[in-house]
């Protein structure tokens, strides 16, 4: 009897999940005044190789991704796919069925972005924010942070590179991985820092280029939707864990950056002994997950080694009661078993919702920029809200 009663589990189990893996769902609503569009850019770089590629002498190539106040009621422009569909079946091939019920079926969830529609005429230009994911994510598994951001007024730029994001798929059918050697999370020690600080000086030199391509997009570009329209004056980075490291390495690197958030990321790079100087902001989940606790300890110490050098009025460190690591991304909207996000919760590892999280998230992001980019100063008392008590601002 028991035995049957553990099959019957194990098999009600299973088809929970491939119920939930088959249903529909869409990302959170933006909060911004502005509807949201989306286009998407294959970049080469015939002047740099990739210091990452298996093979010398590669070239640097990208596919870029770009978010961007649009204009309302363009019946033309139709809702762009989560994910192409040529995306979808590379992922497919490198993930395991078993896996494949944790997650969602990716053609099964919607966004908010309007393809290629025009740029809203509200306003003359937009200031741009600098998106990074985290080690290797595509980075429009962070569509929630950038359509929020966009939705606000900003023209938010994402990239995703070969042989370090999981997959990038190119507009002429290539399908390029990461390399094992690129991936950070086979590595620990001193090794994790060699290779930490390899990847951070690649992925900060792909955001140098995509600014230098992002101005002759500005110039001039054959649809002339983005012409003029870039405030390149006014440039923000941010990025979630090691998207995060990147963004405080880039901006202690390049003057183009105006202001900066590390979204739960360990630093590595030159900025540990030697800072910042824009503004810059750590927006952290206090979680430590999956860190031993000398890791913790030394992730600490080199944020605050960063923090500690930055005026009072120029930085922020902050916390999010309950905030997950890895739901900083969409995957805190579509992570959707019952049983693991309870899961979750039994371990510690969950204290908050998904989407609440996302919603703490996108308007701590937004009010940063917005105090930064858009001048209007910012202040603890600022980014404190009632509406959102989860945000702990430390020392």
């Amino acid at each position: 009897m028991l035995a049957t009663l553990g099959v019957l589990g194990v098999g009600a189990l299973f088809g929970s999940l491939w119920l939930e893996h088959r249903t529909e769902v869409t990302l959170p609503t933006p909060t911004g005044p502005f509807a949201v569009g989306r286009a998407t850019y294959a970049w080469a770089d015939d002047a740099h190789a990739d210091t990452l590629a298996p093979v010398p002498g590669t070239r640097r190539e990208l596919v870029v991704w770009i978010w961007y106040p649009s204009a309302p009621g363009q019946s033309a422009a139709k809702i762009a796919d989560y994910l192409p569909a040529p995306w979808r079946t590379a992922l497919e091939r490198q993930t395991s069925a078993l896996f494949a019920l944790l997650t969602r079926d990716l053609s099964l969830v919607h966004s908010h972005s309007a393809q290629d529609s025009d740029v809203s005429p509200q306003q003359r230009s937009y200031p741009v924010a600098i998106m990074r994911g985290g080690a290797s994510a595509e980075v429009t598994n962070y569509s929630t942070l950038a359509e929020d951001l966009a939705s606000h007024g900003y023209v938010v730029v994402g990239f995703d590179a070969p042989f370090r994001t999981r997959v990038v798929v190119f507009p002429d059918g290539r399908v390029i991985t990461r390399t094992p050697e690129n991936n950070p999370e086979l590595f620990s020690g001193p090794e994790l820092e060699r290779v930490g600080n390899k990847l951070v000086a690649a992925w900060t030199a792909d955001i140098a280029f995509v600014l230098d391509r992002l101005e002759r997009l500005n110039a001039s570009n054959a649809s002339g939707k983005f012409t003029g329209r870039l405030d390149l004056t006014r440039v923000g980075v941010f990025g979630h864990s090691f998207g995060g490291a990147t963004a405080a390495q880039f901006c202690h690197e390049d003057p183009r950056c105006k202001a900066g958030i590390d979204v739960d990321g360990a630093p590595f790079g030159s900025v540990i002994q030697e800072g910042v100087h824009q503004p810059f902001m750590f927006l952290m989940s206090g979680q430590g997950d999956f860190s031993s606790g000398a890791e913790v300890r030394k992730i600490s110490a080199d944020i605050q080694s960063i923090y500690d050098r930055l005026p009072p009025d120029r930085r922020l460190y902050i916390e999010i009661r309950g905030a997950n690591h890895f739901t900083f991304s969409d995957d805190g909207a579509l992570l959707k078993s019952h049983l693991v996000r309870g899961a979750f919760r039994v371990f510690g590892k969950l204290g908050i919702g998904g989407r609440r999280q996302l919603a703490v998230t996108a308007y701590c992001v937004h009010s940063f920029f917005d105090a930064y980019l858009k001048g209007a100063g910012a202040s603890q008392l600022e980014i404190s809200s009632p509406l959102y008590p989860e945000i702990q601002v430390l020392e």
